[in-house]
């Protein structure tokens, strides 16, 4: 057991731009730290298994989650349950920070959802 940061921390690029940290990466739990610069944001999805929370650590997120746009800031944080559509999308000016919890991980649990097809 030893203790993990962003420099300890296994590191990757998504979107061309935005960062991820796997500070915790296990059969049953996920705990990712990212940062999305200005303007930015993922494609929209949802896990057919995953439930996430979303926490701001610094800036401001926007999450939207079944047509409905949250504005999350420093200290807040949304529970999305498997199989809600979702987008996290940076609309501010400033690079927004965030923790990523999932139980089970999300990874290879991901399905494209478009706004079309969801309605």
């Amino acid at each position: 057991m030893h203790p993990i940061s962003r420099p300890t921390a296994d590191h990757y690029v998504w979107g061309g731009t935005c960062d991820g940290w796997h500070l915790v990466r296990s059969a049953s739990l996920s705990v990712i730290e990212e940062r999305m610069p200005p303007a930015t944001h993922e494609a929209r999805h949802r896990h057919a298994h995953a439930r996430q929370f979303f926490y701001v650590l610094s800036g401001t997120l926007t999450l939207e989650v079944e047509g409905t746009r949250h504005v999350l800031g420093a200290r807040a944080g949304l529970e999305l349950p498997p199989g809600a559509a979702h987008q996290a999308i940076n609309e501010s000016a400033a690079d927004v920070e965030f923790l990523v919890v999932s139980t089970p991980p999300s990874h290879g649990d991901r399905i494209a959802a478009d706004h079309e097809g969801d309605r």
